[in-house]
């Protein structure tokens, strides 16, 4: 889970640099190998996107169980 605009931009760095990596096996990878590379990232990229919006869905003044508990 997100818990600060810190680990907001690093994880929607992650998820850009995981959709720069799918981009390429796309073109470098055997057809029989890419679904089984790329189904880890795509999986990857999913749970990310979800904390991203989990994250962006609540107004700053909400915190999450952790920040309240780190106060």
């Amino acid at each position: 889970m997100i818990q600060n605009d810190q680990e907001l931009n690093t994880t929607q760095q992650r998820v850009a640099d995981f959709q720069r990596i799918l981009s390429q096996l796309r073109v470098r990878a055997r057809p029989e190998e890419f679904g089984l590379v790329a189904s880890g990232y795509l999986s990857e990229i999913e749970t990310m996107q979800k904390d991203i919006l989990a994250y962006l869905g609540r107004h700053s003044s909400q915190t999450t169980a952790a920040t309240a508990v780190a106060r």
